[in-house]
């Protein structure tokens, strides 16, 4: 089962040189420089919470991807 896009656990912080830092649960996982942060920064500002949890996993690489399978009972 898919955890629903709030409950993902991403968050994120932009910083003053630009940068943008994205978190999840609390552990840095990827920063953001340059032209990535600004496109990410645009995409980010007026979604709802649950797109900026998406746009965070599509960031980091850490998605469903379509080919998994569920484990055996």
């Amino acid at each position: 089962m898919t955890p629903a896009p709030e409950e993902l656990g991403f968050t994120y912080r932009a910083a003053k040189d630009g940068a943008v830092r994205i978190f999840r649960h609390g552990q840095e996982v990827t920063v953001l420089r340059g032209k990535a942060a600004a496109q990410f920064l645009g995409k980010a500002d007026g979604a709802s919470p649950g797109e900026i949890q998406l746009l965070c996993a599509k960031v980091t690489g850490n998605y469903k991807r379509g080919n998994e399978r569920p484990g055996k009972p």
